[in-house]
């Protein structure tokens, strides 16, 4: 089991509203998470708009591939790309 941990930093004039989206995750992307091997996965905000995210997982590099494979995860990493100060992989 591989425990994974990244950090991505978050735009200050858009933490509220992405405090707010996380609150009403899609379901499908929630599901779609689970499926693909994202066990466990939490997502932590340090002042300053630190973003701190874990998850446990079989591979991770196994599990970002299926994810990078669905549409749900396409329209839901295009829907928060503006909210991140630099955009890599995530």
């Amino acid at each position: 089991m591989e425990r994974v941990c990244f950090t991505l930093k978050l735009r200050q004039e858009r933490l509220a509203e992405y405090i707010e989206r996380h609150r009403n995750v899609w379901p499908e992307m929630q599901a779609a998470l689970r499926d693909t091997g994202w066990g466990n996965y939490s997502l932590f905000l340090a002042p300053g708009g630190l973003l701190i995210g874990y998850l446990e997982t079989e591979s991770f590099a196994e599990a970002r591939r299926l994810m990078k494979e669905l549409p749900v995860n396409e329209r839901w990493q295009a829907e928060m790309a503006d909210f991140f100060e630099s955009s890599g992989e995530h």
